[in-house]
């Protein structure tokens, strides 16, 4: 169905924008709606609105095993900030890129990649820095950064952040069009309440964390790990049969870091081929003209292992699409395997679903399955998955090398004990979503009943 729009020339004059995406009828409608609102520029509610300064002050930057988180705009999610996976700077260059620091209580609102993430800076570290594509927005007194955080994430506000995208090669926003996006102006009362459903949304993600974290510290308090300590050695001795054994001669295959870890593991322990049923790939024919749920590397949640899925029609779907997914399996990522995306599928995601041949799925019942993704993405799993990778770029593993992870056997009512606690870290998470979700819709509820 063709759609289209009558435009007058003074609007384009207005918008100083020719292209015909701009002036979409659904950009269109949302203008109209908006505009049938009290609404206020991003500009006249603002002390400031700015990112990072100089691109040059890129070249100061050296990454740190510990130090100042230094955001992403991988770590924006929508309506919260992610840690897990984040890079760290020094003192010194967090101060060359003073610009960009980070202050609690404003609003994070990301400008290229995936555009239009918003959330707060909310209980965050004492010291914190971002990148050039994170616009940082400081409110005036008396403006709540939770209901602009809410309306941003919102349907008017996403598309209004979508319609202003500019460049098809390497899209992005600039500040300019972020101090002129439109916001509703509401009652006090109506943004304190919308600002409470947030916090606790933010507070419930909050406590999803620490349960997981729990359940982290339980594995590595019974395993005696928790003090491990994960150092490259400078030398070290290789015999030439473990070489002709392993096939590799590169110098990282045998850190003795790898063989410390196994020697540590005092429990006893076995394969993980020996816990789990491998899932492998079935070739059904896929039909052009339908959807399919497809899940990929980057749809497991590095945070939190949440699993998430596109929909694709078959004729979209890529050719390692092939294994069928029926609900509840665990799922463990075979490239970049050291940065964690292990997941559990939720029960029930049967139907069309197919995950990408760059996983190792496996079928495994709770709560050896919940202790398992615990396991695989601690430090115990890590370390062992790094061992084998090959590549620099894009390091790698393949299904052999995950089928033979070692895996600590802990009776059975201390796995149940871990599984209990990453089962209430989902709960909360899922609450977490909903309240989220809730404060994005009550600012959408205000706009569209004005008529």
């Amino acid at each position: 169905m063709i759609t289209y729009s009558i435009i007058k020339k003074s609007q384009l004059k207005e918008s100083q924008r020719i292209d015909a995406e701009y002036f979409q009828p659904e950009y269109l409608h949302i203008e109209k709606q908006l505009a049938s609102t009290r609404t206020t520029k991003i500009n006249e509610i603002t002390k400031s609105v700015v990112n990072f300064g100089a691109y040059s002050l890129c070249n100061f930057i050296v990454w740190q095993e510990t130090g100042i988180p230094y955001l992403n705009v991988e770590n924006i999610k929508d309506g919260y900030i992610d840690f897990e996976d984040v890079k760290f700077i020094d003192d010194e260059v967090n101060e060359i890129l003073k610009k960009s620091k980070v202050k609690e209580g404003q609003v994070i609102l990301t400008m290229a990649g995936t555009i239009g993430n918003a959330a707060v800076a909310h209980k965050i570290p004492p010291k914190i820095n971002s990148n050039q594509a994170t616009a940082k927005i400081t409110l005036r007194e008396g403006f709540s950064p939770y209901f602009l955080a809410a309306f941003l994430n919102s349907y008017y506000g996403k598309k209004q952040t979508e319609r202003e995208i500019v460049s098809s090669v390497q899209p992005n926003i600039f500040l300019w069009q972020i101090k002129k996006f439109s916001v509703p102006i509401v009652s006090k009362d109506k943004e304190k309440e919308i600002e409470k459903i947030y916090k606790d949304g933010l507070n419930t993600l909050e406590l999803s964390k620490l349960l997981y974290d729990q359940a982290g510290d339980l594995l590595l308090d019974e395993l005696g790990l928790k003090d491990f300590k994960i150092e490259d050695g400078l030398a070290y001795t290789v015999n030439l049969s473990d070489i002709k054994s392993a096939h590799r001669a590169d110098a990282d295959y045998f850190q003795p870091k790898y063989e410390n870890l196994i020697k540590s593991l005092k429990k006893a322990h076995q394969p993980l081929r020996t816990l789990v049923i491998k899932r492998k790939g079935k070739k059904s024919k896929i039909i052009l003209a339908d959807d399919y749920k497809y899940i990929e590397i980057r749809d497991i949640d590095i945070g939190s292992g949440e699993v998430s899925h596109t929909i694709r029609k078959g004729y979209d779907l890529p050719a390692n699409a092939k294994i069928k997914i029926e609900g509840g399996e665990l799922i463990v990522s075979k490239v970049r395997p050291t940065r964690g995306a292990v997941g559990i599928i939720p029960e029930g995601w049967s139907d069309n679903f197919v995950a990408s041949g760059a996983f190792s799925v496996f079928e495994v019942l709770p709560p050896t399955r919940e202790y398992l993704q615990v396991v695989l993405r601690s430090f115990i799993g890590k370390l062992q998955l790094e061992k084998p990778t090959t590549g620099s770029s894009y390091p790698t593993v393949n299904d052999e090398d995950v089928e033979n992870l070692i895996i600590p056997n802990l009776p059975l009512f201390t796995q149940q004990k871990i599984a209990d606690l990453v089962c209430q870290s989902h709960e909360a998470r899922k609450k977490a979503k909903e309240l989220l979700e809730k404060a994005k819709r009550e600012v959408e509820d205000l706009i569209s009943r004005v008529k």
